[in-house]
C-alpha cells in the first residue's frame, strides 16, 4: 500500500533555476577553463617570458575582478541582470575560439584576447551571481552556490580533458595542436549561450524567488567584514594562477605539453568536489571552512615549484584545486548572506574587485620572482596564503562579538 502521507519530492522552481544556471556555467567553464589550462604554455610557445605571462594572467584577473565594481553598480542601478549576463557571456565565449587565429609570434594578440575573455566574465559575473542569489534564499546560500560550483567545475574538468584528446590526436606541429584545440572550444561556447537563453525564457523574473527585500540599501563595513576582506586579499596575493604553473611544468619538462590540459582537468575535478564539501562545511562551521582550505592550499607552491617530479606536482595541483573550490563556493555564499537584495550585485562587485586587484599584484610579483629566484617566489606564495588563516579567525571572532552585543 502506497503511503499517501509522503508524496514524492520534486524539484522546486528555485532548484530548477539553480540547476539550469549551473548547466550554463558548466558549458561556460568547459570553454574558458579549457583554454586557461594551456594559456601559460601557449604564450610561452609564442615567445612570452614568465614575467609577461604573469602580467597577462594577473592583469586579466584584475580586470576580470575590478571591473565588477562598475558592472555590479550598473546592474543594481538598471536592474538589467539578464542583459548584463548576456553581454558578458557573449564577450567571454567569443574570445576563446578567436585564439585559433593567433600567429606563431602573436603573443600580444593572444594576450589581448585572454584579457578580453576575463573582461567578459567581469561584465556578466555580478549579475549572474545575483540571479542565483535570489533562488539561494529558498535553498540556502551554501547549498545553492555549492551546486553552482560543482556543475561549474564539471565543465572546468571536461574542457581541459577535451583539449587533452584533441592535442593528443593532432597531426602537425605543437602549434597546430593548440590552434585546433582553441577552435574546438567553439562548440561549448555556443551551447553556453543557448542554455542561457533557455534559462531566460523559463525564468524571466528570478528576483521573485526572494520575497523579503528588507529595508537596507547600503553595505555596512563592519570590523568583521573588513578583516574578512583583508584575509581574502592575502589569499589572492599568494595564490599562483595556473598559467604560471603550466609554464613551469612545460619549461622544466615535468609534464609533456599534451598532458597539461589533463593536469588542469584533474585540478578542476578536485575543485568540484571540494566545493560541495566546503560549501556544506560553511553552512555548519562558518569561517572554519575557509581556514581549513586556506591552510591546505598554502602547501601547493612548495610541492609544485620546489620539486621537479610528477608526483609532487600532482599533489600540489590537487591542493591548488582544493583552494579554488573553497574560494569559489564559500566566498560567494558569504557575500549572498551579507549583502542586502537591493545592492547585492554591488556587493559582489566590491568584494571581487579587491580579490582581483590583489590577485593581479601577486601574480605579477610571482612571475618576476620566478624569473629571478624561484625559492623566494615559493616563500612569498606560501607565506601570504598561510597568513590569511589567522586573519580569517580574527574576522570570525569579530563577527561573533558583534552578534553577541
Amino acid at each position: 500500500m502506497k503511503n499517501a502521507l509522503k508524496p514524492e519530492k520534486k524539484f522546486t522552481p528555485a532548484l530548477s533555476f539553480v540547476l539550469l544556471m549551473g548547466v550554463v556555467s558548466m558549458f561556460s567553464d568547459m570553454t574558458h577553463e579549457g583554454a586557461r589550462s594551456i594559456y601559460g604554455s601557449f604564450l610561452n610557445l609564442l615567445g612570452a617570458s614568465a614575467a609577461t605571462i604573469g602580467f597577462v594572467s594577473g592583469f586579466g584577473e584584475m580586470i576580470g575582478h575590478s571591473l565588477r565594481l562598475l558592472t555590479g553598480f550598473i546592474a543594481d542601478k538598471l536592474k538589467k541582470y539578464w542583459a548584463m549576463a548576456f553581454i558578458g557571456y557573449a564577450v567571454n565565449m567569443a574570445a576563446v575560439p578567436l585564439l585559433a587565429l593567433s600567429s606563431k609570434n602573436g603573443w600580444l594578440y593572444a594576450g589581448f584576447l585572454i584579457i578580453a575573455e576575463r573582461m567578459g566574465k567581469a561584465i556578466r559575473q555580478p549579475s549572474k551571481n545575483t540571479l542565483v542569489s535570489f533562488a539561494s534564499k529558498q535553498l540556502g546560500e551554501g547549498k545553492a552556490f555549492a551546486i553552482q560550483e560543482f556543475l561549474d567545475q564539471i565543465g572546468a574538468f571536461t574542457g581541459p580533458l577535451i583539449l587533452f584528446f584533441v592535442m593528443l590526436l593532432k597531426r602537425g606541429s605543437e602549434f597546430d595542436g593548440y590552434i585546433i584545440g582553441f577552435a574546438a572550444l567553439a562548440v561549448p561556447a555556443a551551447l553556453t549561450l543557448a542554455f542561457l537563453l533557455t534559462a531566460k525564457r523559463k525564468f524571466p523574473n528570478p528576483e521573485l524567488f526572494e520575497t523579503d527585500c528588507g529595508s537596507e540599501t547600503k553595505l555596512r563595513l563592519r570590523p568583521g567584514f573588513v578583516l574578512y576582506m583583508a584575509a581574502i586579499s592575502l589569499l589572492a596575493l599568494g595564490f599562483a594562477d595556473f598559467p604560471l604553473i603550466t609554464m613551469h611544468l612545460a619549461r622544466n619538462g615535468i609534464m609533456p605539453a599534451d598532458f597539461l590540459p589533463l593536469a588542469y582537468s584533474g585540478a578542476m575535478l578536485v575543485d568540484a568536489f571540494s566545493a560541495l564539501f566546503f560549501g556544506r562545511m560553511y553552512d555548519r562551521r562558518g569561517f572554519a571552512a575557509l581556514m581549513a582550505s586556506s591552510a591546505l592550499s598554502a602547501c601547493f607552491p612548495v610541492l609544485i615549484f620546489g620539486f621537479n617530479t610528477v608526483s609532487a606536482a600532482a599533489a600540489g595541483i590537487a591542493l591548488w584545486g582544493i583552494g579554488m573550490g573553497a574560494q569559489e563556493s564559500v566566498l560567494k555564499s558569504a557575500v549572498a548572506a551579507l549583502a542586502p537584495k537591493n545592492c547585492r550585485a554591488s556587493g559582489f562587485g566590491i568584494f571581487e574587485t579587491v580579490f582581483g586587484a590583489f590577485w593581479f599584484v601577486g601574480s605579477w610579483i610571482m612571475g618576476i620572482l620566478y624569473d629571478n629566484c624561484a625559492v623566494i617566489m615559493i616563500i612569498f606564495s606560501t607565506a601570504a596564503q598561510a597568513l590569511s588563516v589567522p586573519v580569517f579567525y580574527l574576522s570570525n571572532r569579530a563577527e561573533k562579538k558583534r552578534r553577541a552585543a
